[in-house]
Protein backbone atom coordinates (compact mmCIF):
# COMPACT_ATOMS: atom_id res chain seq x y z
CA UNK A 1 0.00 0.00 0.00
CA UNK A 2 1.23 3.68 -0.90
CA UNK A 3 0.93 5.68 2.70
CA UNK A 4 0.44 8.82 1.18
CA UNK A 5 1.53 10.46 3.75
CA UNK A 6 5.20 9.24 3.31
CA UNK A 7 5.00 11.01 -0.16
CA UNK A 8 3.63 14.41 1.35
CA UNK A 9 6.75 14.42 4.16
CA UNK A 10 9.33 13.34 1.17
CA UNK A 11 7.83 16.29 -0.78
CA UNK A 12 8.11 19.00 1.94
CA UNK A 13 11.88 17.55 2.72
CA UNK A 14 12.32 18.47 -0.69
CA UNK A 15 10.71 21.90 -0.66
CA UNK A 16 7.98 20.94 -3.08
CA UNK A 17 5.48 23.34 -3.37
CA UNK A 18 3.11 20.84 -5.79
CA UNK A 19 2.57 16.38 -5.85
CA UNK A 20 0.95 14.60 -8.86
CA UNK A 21 -0.05 11.23 -8.66
CA UNK A 22 -1.26 9.53 -11.91
CA UNK A 23 -1.25 5.46 -12.68
CA UNK A 24 1.78 4.10 -14.71
CA UNK A 25 4.31 6.83 -12.98
CA UNK A 26 6.19 7.53 -10.03
CA UNK A 27 4.91 10.77 -7.80
CA UNK A 28 6.02 14.09 -9.64
CA UNK A 29 7.15 16.98 -7.77
CA UNK A 30 7.28 20.49 -8.36
CA UNK A 31 10.56 22.32 -6.93
CA UNK A 32 11.02 25.97 -7.56
CA UNK A 33 9.00 25.89 -10.70
CA UNK A 34 10.24 22.62 -12.17
CA UNK A 35 8.26 19.28 -12.50
CA UNK A 36 9.47 15.78 -12.19
CA UNK A 37 9.54 12.75 -11.36
CA UNK A 38 10.57 11.25 -7.85
CA UNK A 39 12.27 7.41 -8.27
CA UNK A 40 12.72 7.15 -4.32
CA UNK A 41 9.17 5.67 -5.00
CA UNK A 42 7.84 2.76 -7.26
CA UNK A 43 5.71 3.52 -10.59
CA UNK A 44 1.71 4.16 -9.34
CA UNK A 45 -0.46 1.23 -10.54
CA UNK A 46 -4.24 2.76 -10.61
CA UNK A 47 -5.14 0.73 -7.37
CA UNK A 48 -2.46 3.02 -5.73
CA UNK A 49 -4.33 6.00 -6.99
CA UNK A 50 -7.62 4.36 -5.62
CA UNK A 51 -5.78 3.94 -2.00
CA UNK A 52 -4.41 7.47 -2.27
CA UNK A 53 -7.85 8.95 -2.46
CA UNK A 54 -9.75 6.80 0.31
CA UNK A 55 -6.98 7.93 2.36
CA UNK A 56 -7.74 11.45 2.01
CA UNK A 57 -11.51 11.87 1.56
CA UNK A 58 -14.53 10.13 3.55
CA UNK A 59 -17.73 8.77 2.02
CA UNK A 60 -19.34 11.67 0.97
CA UNK A 61 -16.82 13.36 -0.27
CA UNK A 62 -16.32 10.40 -2.97
CA UNK A 63 -19.61 10.21 -3.74
CA UNK A 64 -19.23 14.13 -5.24
CA UNK A 65 -15.99 12.72 -6.81
CA UNK A 66 -17.73 10.20 -8.42
CA UNK A 67 -21.27 12.45 -9.21
CA UNK A 68 -18.82 15.59 -10.24
CA UNK A 69 -15.79 13.79 -11.85
CA UNK A 70 -13.78 15.87 -9.70
CA UNK A 71 -12.97 16.71 -6.46
CA UNK A 72 -11.84 20.12 -4.13
CA UNK A 73 -11.03 19.42 -0.57
CA UNK A 74 -8.29 20.14 1.75
CA UNK A 75 -5.84 17.60 3.74
CA UNK A 76 -3.30 18.24 6.66
CA UNK A 77 -1.58 16.36 9.79
CA UNK A 78 -0.49 18.64 12.38
CA UNK A 79 3.40 17.18 11.60
CA UNK A 80 3.26 17.82 8.01
CA UNK A 81 0.61 21.24 7.61
CA UNK A 82 -1.65 21.35 5.13
CA UNK A 83 -2.46 20.69 1.51
CA UNK A 84 -4.73 21.56 -1.26
CA UNK A 85 -5.95 18.90 -3.35
CA UNK A 86 -7.43 18.47 -6.67
CA UNK A 87 -8.90 14.76 -7.41
CA UNK A 88 -9.65 14.38 -10.93
CA UNK A 89 -10.51 11.88 -13.82
CA UNK A 90 -8.33 11.80 -17.30
CA UNK A 91 -9.50 9.30 -20.10
CA UNK A 92 -11.06 7.32 -17.45
CA UNK A 93 -8.32 7.62 -15.10
CA UNK A 94 -8.07 9.23 -11.97
CA UNK A 95 -5.08 11.54 -11.15
CA UNK A 96 -4.82 13.56 -8.05
CA UNK A 97 -2.57 17.16 -7.55
CA UNK A 98 -1.99 18.70 -4.25
CA UNK A 99 -0.06 22.02 -2.93
CA UNK A 100 1.67 22.56 -0.33
CA UNK A 101 0.45 24.98 2.09
CA UNK A 102 2.99 26.27 5.00
CA UNK A 103 2.10 25.93 8.65
CA UNK A 104 3.37 28.73 9.52
CA UNK A 105 1.77 32.10 8.15
CA UNK A 106 4.75 34.45 7.21
CA UNK A 107 4.62 37.96 7.69
CA UNK A 108 4.65 40.56 4.64
CA UNK A 109 8.13 41.24 5.22
CA UNK A 110 9.34 37.71 4.89
CA UNK A 111 7.46 37.33 2.11
CA UNK A 112 9.27 40.15 0.71
CA UNK A 113 5.92 42.57 -0.84
CA UNK A 114 5.65 45.99 -1.02
CA UNK A 115 5.57 48.17 2.12
CA UNK A 116 2.28 49.57 0.69
CA UNK A 117 0.91 46.14 0.85
CA UNK A 118 0.35 46.44 4.73
CA UNK A 119 -0.96 50.12 4.17
CA UNK A 120 -3.43 48.13 1.83
CA UNK A 121 -4.38 45.49 4.13
CA UNK A 122 -5.09 48.37 6.95
CA UNK A 123 -8.06 50.43 5.01
CA UNK A 124 -11.35 50.10 6.52
CA UNK A 125 -13.41 49.67 4.09
CA UNK A 126 -13.79 48.88 0.12
CA UNK A 127 -12.25 46.26 -2.32
CA UNK A 128 -8.69 44.58 -2.14
CA UNK A 129 -8.05 42.22 -5.28
CA UNK A 130 -5.06 39.85 -5.33
CA UNK A 131 -4.14 38.48 -8.66
CA UNK A 132 -1.87 36.11 -10.43
CA UNK A 133 -1.98 33.00 -12.20
CA UNK A 134 -2.29 29.24 -10.50
CA UNK A 135 0.26 29.09 -8.19
CA UNK A 136 1.59 32.65 -7.87
CA UNK A 137 1.20 33.30 -4.21
CA UNK A 138 -1.96 35.30 -3.94
CA UNK A 139 -3.59 32.57 -1.66
CA UNK A 140 -0.32 33.69 1.01
CA UNK A 141 -0.74 36.64 0.44
CA UNK A 142 -4.08 37.13 1.31
CA UNK A 143 -3.20 34.69 4.36
CA UNK A 144 -0.45 37.20 5.50
CA UNK A 145 -2.85 40.28 5.61
CA UNK A 146 -5.30 38.49 7.37
CA UNK A 147 -3.23 37.66 10.16
CA UNK A 148 -1.43 41.44 10.02
CA UNK A 149 -4.90 42.81 10.77
CA UNK A 150 -5.56 39.61 13.38
CA UNK A 151 -2.38 40.70 15.48
CA UNK A 152 -3.20 44.56 14.93
CA UNK A 153 -6.79 44.89 15.47
CA UNK A 154 -10.01 43.72 17.47
CA UNK A 155 -12.44 42.67 14.43
CA UNK A 156 -14.11 39.89 13.22
CA UNK A 157 -13.09 38.43 9.90
CA UNK A 158 -14.73 35.59 7.69
CA UNK A 159 -13.46 34.10 5.12
CA UNK A 160 -15.06 31.80 2.50
CA UNK A 161 -13.18 29.48 0.58
CA UNK A 162 -12.56 26.07 -1.60
CA UNK A 163 -11.28 24.64 0.01
CA UNK A 164 -9.59 26.09 3.68
CA UNK A 165 -5.80 26.61 3.12
CA UNK A 166 -4.26 28.38 5.86
CA UNK A 167 -5.23 28.05 9.28
CA UNK A 168 -5.82 31.06 11.57
CA UNK A 169 -6.38 30.53 15.43
CA UNK A 170 -7.95 34.03 16.97
CA UNK A 171 -5.45 36.79 18.36
CA UNK A 172 -6.71 40.01 18.81
CA UNK A 173 -9.41 38.75 15.95
CA UNK A 174 -12.25 36.58 15.60
CA UNK A 175 -11.81 34.74 12.38
CA UNK A 176 -14.76 32.54 11.22
CA UNK A 177 -13.14 30.15 7.92
CA UNK A 178 -16.16 28.80 5.85
CA UNK A 179 -15.19 26.00 3.78
CA UNK A 180 -17.53 25.43 0.25
CA UNK A 181 -19.14 22.60 -0.03
CA UNK A 182 -19.15 21.86 3.26
CA UNK A 183 -19.97 24.95 5.38
CA UNK A 184 -21.25 26.85 2.76
CA UNK A 185 -22.68 25.43 -0.47
CA UNK A 186 -21.06 28.48 -2.87
CA UNK A 187 -19.11 31.45 -3.00
CA UNK A 188 -22.27 33.92 -3.47
CA UNK A 189 -24.02 31.99 -0.71
CA UNK A 190 -21.86 32.73 1.77
CA UNK A 191 -20.77 36.28 0.78
CA UNK A 192 -24.17 37.40 1.21
CA UNK A 193 -24.22 34.88 4.76
CA UNK A 194 -20.95 36.62 5.65
CA UNK A 195 -23.04 39.93 5.54
CA UNK A 196 -25.02 39.07 8.39
CA UNK A 197 -23.00 37.89 10.52
CA UNK A 198 -21.60 41.35 11.78
CA UNK A 199 -18.02 41.00 9.80
CA UNK A 200 -15.22 43.75 9.48
CA UNK A 201 -13.62 41.59 6.86
CA UNK A 202 -14.71 39.57 4.55
CA UNK A 203 -12.59 37.22 2.64
CA UNK A 204 -13.63 35.42 -0.37
CA UNK A 205 -11.29 32.46 -2.14
CA UNK A 206 -12.46 33.31 -5.67
CA UNK A 207 -14.23 35.76 -7.70
CA UNK A 208 -15.51 33.00 -10.09
CA UNK A 209 -18.80 34.24 -11.11
CA UNK A 210 -20.93 36.97 -11.87
CA UNK A 211 -22.84 36.47 -8.18
CA UNK A 212 -19.94 36.53 -6.54
CA UNK A 213 -18.31 39.85 -8.14
CA UNK A 214 -21.40 41.43 -7.46
CA UNK A 215 -22.01 41.06 -4.25
CA UNK A 216 -18.32 41.10 -3.24
CA UNK A 217 -18.64 44.86 -4.48
CA UNK A 218 -22.01 45.76 -2.85
CA UNK A 219 -20.14 44.16 0.53
CA UNK A 220 -17.32 46.47 -0.12
CA UNK A 221 -19.82 49.71 -1.05
CA UNK A 222 -21.95 49.10 2.08
CA UNK A 223 -19.40 49.92 3.83
CA UNK A 224 -16.69 46.47 4.84
CA UNK A 225 -13.10 45.56 4.01
CA UNK A 226 -13.66 42.75 1.34
CA UNK A 227 -10.48 40.92 -0.48
CA UNK A 228 -10.63 38.39 -3.27
CA UNK A 229 -8.53 36.68 -5.95
CA UNK A 230 -8.82 36.69 -9.46
CA UNK A 231 -6.89 35.06 -12.24
CA UNK A 232 -5.87 37.71 -14.32
CA UNK A 233 -1.69 38.92 -15.10
CA UNK A 234 -2.29 42.66 -14.17
CA UNK A 235 -4.15 45.73 -13.12
CA UNK A 236 -5.34 46.66 -16.48
CA UNK A 237 -7.23 43.00 -17.40
CA UNK A 238 -8.32 42.76 -13.71
CA UNK A 239 -10.17 45.85 -14.14
CA UNK A 240 -11.66 44.74 -17.59
CA UNK A 241 -11.92 41.38 -16.01
CA UNK A 242 -14.97 42.63 -13.55
CA UNK A 243 -16.14 45.58 -15.44
CA UNK A 244 -17.09 42.72 -18.79
CA UNK A 245 -18.54 40.27 -16.15
CA UNK A 246 -21.49 42.79 -16.08
CA UNK A 247 -24.23 43.07 -18.85
CA UNK A 248 -23.53 45.67 -21.48
CA UNK A 249 -26.60 47.73 -19.61
CA UNK A 250 -24.77 47.65 -16.29
CA UNK A 251 -21.20 48.32 -17.11
CA UNK A 252 -21.28 52.21 -16.89
CA UNK A 253 -22.92 52.36 -14.06
CA UNK A 254 -20.56 49.25 -12.34
CA UNK A 255 -17.56 51.56 -13.83
CA UNK A 256 -18.98 54.30 -11.24
CA UNK A 257 -19.38 51.92 -8.11
CA UNK A 258 -15.94 50.41 -8.91
CA UNK A 259 -14.24 53.63 -9.02
CA UNK A 260 -15.58 54.62 -5.46
CA UNK A 261 -15.06 50.99 -4.05
CA UNK A 262 -11.96 49.33 -5.20
CA UNK A 263 -8.66 50.47 -3.05
CA UNK A 264 -6.29 48.46 -5.00
CA UNK A 265 -4.93 46.03 -7.17
CA UNK A 266 -1.89 43.37 -6.11
CA UNK A 267 -0.91 41.31 -9.30
CA UNK A 268 2.13 38.89 -8.47
CA UNK A 269 4.20 36.26 -10.22
CA UNK A 270 6.83 34.25 -8.75
CA UNK A 271 10.26 34.72 -10.65
CA UNK A 272 13.42 32.07 -9.82
CA UNK A 273 15.90 33.63 -8.37
CA UNK A 274 19.25 34.40 -9.60
CA UNK A 275 21.30 31.93 -7.33
CA UNK A 276 18.94 28.76 -7.81
CA UNK A 277 17.44 28.55 -4.86
CA UNK A 278 13.53 29.44 -4.64
CA UNK A 279 11.06 31.97 -6.48
CA UNK A 280 11.16 35.61 -5.17
CA UNK A 281 7.93 37.86 -5.95
CA UNK A 282 7.45 40.33 -8.76
CA UNK A 283 4.44 42.48 -8.19
CA UNK A 284 2.28 45.10 -9.87
CA UNK A 285 0.72 47.29 -7.01
CA UNK A 286 -2.46 49.58 -8.28
CA UNK A 287 -3.67 52.22 -6.03
CA UNK A 288 -6.59 54.14 -6.09
CA UNK A 289 -5.50 57.04 -6.88
CA UNK A 290 -7.58 60.50 -8.62
CA UNK A 291 -6.46 59.63 -12.14
CA UNK A 292 -7.21 55.95 -11.54
CA UNK A 293 -10.57 56.30 -10.93
CA UNK A 294 -10.58 58.90 -13.90
CA UNK A 295 -10.08 56.36 -16.26
CA UNK A 296 -12.22 54.03 -14.52
CA UNK A 297 -15.42 55.97 -14.64
CA UNK A 298 -14.65 56.52 -18.25
CA UNK A 299 -15.33 54.08 -20.80
CA UNK A 300 -13.53 56.28 -23.48
CA UNK A 301 -10.15 55.46 -21.72
CA UNK A 302 -8.36 52.18 -21.92
CA UNK A 303 -7.44 50.24 -18.71
CA UNK A 304 -3.93 50.24 -20.16
CA UNK A 305 -3.66 53.97 -19.45
CA UNK A 306 -3.92 52.30 -15.90
CA UNK A 307 -0.29 51.33 -16.48
CA UNK A 308 1.34 54.44 -16.83
CA UNK A 309 -0.55 55.51 -14.07
CA UNK A 310 1.21 53.32 -11.89
CA UNK A 311 4.79 54.00 -13.46
CA UNK A 312 4.23 57.62 -12.32
CA UNK A 313 2.89 56.88 -9.39
CA UNK A 314 5.83 55.67 -8.14
CA UNK A 315 7.14 57.65 -5.57
CA UNK A 316 4.37 59.52 -4.72
CA UNK A 317 1.39 56.66 -3.97
CA UNK A 318 3.70 53.74 -3.70
CA UNK A 319 2.25 52.25 -7.23
CA UNK A 320 4.55 50.62 -9.66
CA UNK A 321 4.56 48.10 -12.55
CA UNK A 322 5.62 44.61 -13.26
CA UNK A 323 8.51 45.81 -15.25
CA UNK A 324 9.54 48.80 -12.44
CA UNK A 325 9.75 45.73 -10.32
CA UNK A 326 11.34 43.05 -12.44
CA UNK A 327 13.94 46.01 -12.49
CA UNK A 328 13.91 46.80 -8.65
CA UNK A 329 15.18 42.97 -8.15
CA UNK A 330 17.60 43.16 -11.10
CA UNK A 331 19.43 45.69 -9.52
CA UNK A 332 19.67 44.03 -6.62
CA UNK A 333 21.38 40.85 -8.17
CA UNK A 334 17.96 39.01 -7.07
CA UNK A 335 17.15 37.53 -10.49
CA UNK A 336 19.15 37.24 -13.81
CA UNK A 337 18.58 39.98 -16.92
CA UNK A 338 17.47 37.08 -19.36
CA UNK A 339 14.61 36.17 -16.67
CA UNK A 340 13.89 39.76 -16.35
CA UNK A 341 13.10 39.85 -19.87
CA UNK A 342 11.61 37.15 -20.16
CA UNK A 343 9.11 38.15 -17.53
CA UNK A 344 8.65 41.59 -18.61
CA UNK A 345 5.48 43.41 -19.90
CA UNK A 346 7.68 45.34 -22.36
CA UNK A 347 10.85 43.11 -22.95
CA UNK A 348 12.19 45.63 -25.57
CA UNK A 349 11.55 48.83 -23.50
CA UNK A 350 12.87 46.77 -19.87
CA UNK A 351 16.13 46.41 -22.35
CA UNK A 352 16.65 49.52 -23.51
CA UNK A 353 16.23 51.13 -19.58
CA UNK A 354 19.03 48.83 -18.56
CA UNK A 355 21.08 49.79 -21.40
CA UNK A 356 20.80 53.38 -20.55
CA UNK A 357 19.16 53.90 -23.70
CA UNK A 358 16.48 56.46 -24.26
CA UNK A 359 13.12 55.49 -25.37
CA UNK A 360 9.58 57.01 -26.01
CA UNK A 361 8.02 55.36 -22.72
CA UNK A 362 10.90 57.71 -20.48
CA UNK A 363 8.38 59.27 -18.82
CA UNK A 364 7.18 55.97 -17.07
CA UNK A 365 10.83 55.20 -16.01
CA UNK A 366 10.86 58.96 -14.35
CA UNK A 367 9.79 58.58 -11.02
CA UNK A 368 11.18 55.05 -10.91
CA UNK A 369 14.71 56.18 -11.20
CA UNK A 370 14.18 59.54 -9.06
CA UNK A 371 13.94 56.97 -6.11
CA UNK A 372 17.13 55.68 -5.89
CA UNK A 373 16.20 52.32 -3.61
CA UNK A 374 12.61 50.91 -5.06
CA UNK A 375 10.11 51.82 -2.30
CA UNK A 376 8.84 48.23 -3.66
CA UNK A 377 11.49 46.65 -0.72
CA UNK A 378 11.21 43.99 -2.58
CA UNK A 379 14.30 41.48 -1.70
CA UNK A 380 15.62 43.36 1.13
CA UNK A 381 16.84 40.19 3.23
CA UNK A 382 19.69 39.09 0.57
CA UNK A 383 20.82 39.20 -2.48
CA UNK A 384 22.23 37.04 -5.59
CA UNK A 385 25.54 37.30 -6.90
CA UNK A 386 24.37 37.42 -11.15
CA UNK A 387 26.81 39.70 -12.91
CA UNK A 388 25.71 40.27 -16.16
CA UNK A 389 28.42 38.95 -18.83
CA UNK A 390 28.95 40.32 -22.39
CA UNK A 391 27.59 39.39 -25.43
CA UNK A 392 23.66 39.14 -26.23
CA UNK A 393 20.92 36.90 -24.19
CA UNK A 394 18.72 34.70 -25.68
CA UNK A 395 16.01 37.66 -26.67
CA UNK A 396 18.78 38.58 -29.12
CA UNK A 397 19.44 42.28 -27.23
CA UNK A 398 22.69 43.63 -25.84
CA UNK A 399 23.66 42.81 -22.39
CA UNK A 400 24.04 45.28 -19.70
CA UNK A 401 27.06 46.20 -18.01
CA UNK A 402 28.36 44.63 -15.63
CA UNK A 403 28.30 47.15 -12.82
CA UNK A 404 25.60 49.26 -11.83
CA UNK A 405 25.67 52.79 -9.32
CA UNK A 406 24.95 52.06 -5.97
CA UNK A 407 21.25 52.79 -5.02
CA UNK A 408 20.51 55.64 -2.06
CA UNK A 409 18.67 55.04 0.86
CA UNK A 410 15.15 55.29 -0.40
CA UNK A 411 12.96 58.02 2.22
CA UNK A 412 10.12 56.63 4.15
CA UNK A 413 6.93 56.32 2.85
CA UNK A 414 3.93 58.37 4.36
CA UNK A 415 0.97 56.44 5.91
CA UNK A 416 -2.00 56.77 2.94
CA UNK A 417 -4.83 55.60 4.67
CA UNK A 418 -6.24 55.00 8.48
CA UNK A 419 -8.82 52.87 9.87
CA UNK A 420 -11.09 54.53 12.15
Amino acid sequence: MVAIDDILRHAIDREASDIHLKVGAPPFLRRFGQLGPEDAFPTLAEDDIRDVIRQITDEKQRERLENDRQLDLGYGKEEMGRFRVNVYHQRGELRVAMRSIPKNIRSLEQLQLPKIVETLAKESRGLILVTGTTGSGKSTTLASMIDLLNQAEALHMITVEDPIEYLHEDKLSIISQREVGVDVTSFAAGLKGALRQDPDVILVGEMRDLETIETAIMSAETGHLVMSTLHTLDAPETVTRVIQAFPDHQREQIRIVLSSVLKGIISQRLVPRADGNGLVPAVEIMVSTALVRDILKDPQRSPREITDALAKGHVSYGTQTFDQSLMALYRKNLITYDEALRQATNPDDFALQVSGISSTSDARWDDFDTAAEPRAGIGESSAASAEAAGGSNAFGQPRPPAERPAAKPAAAMPRLVKRF
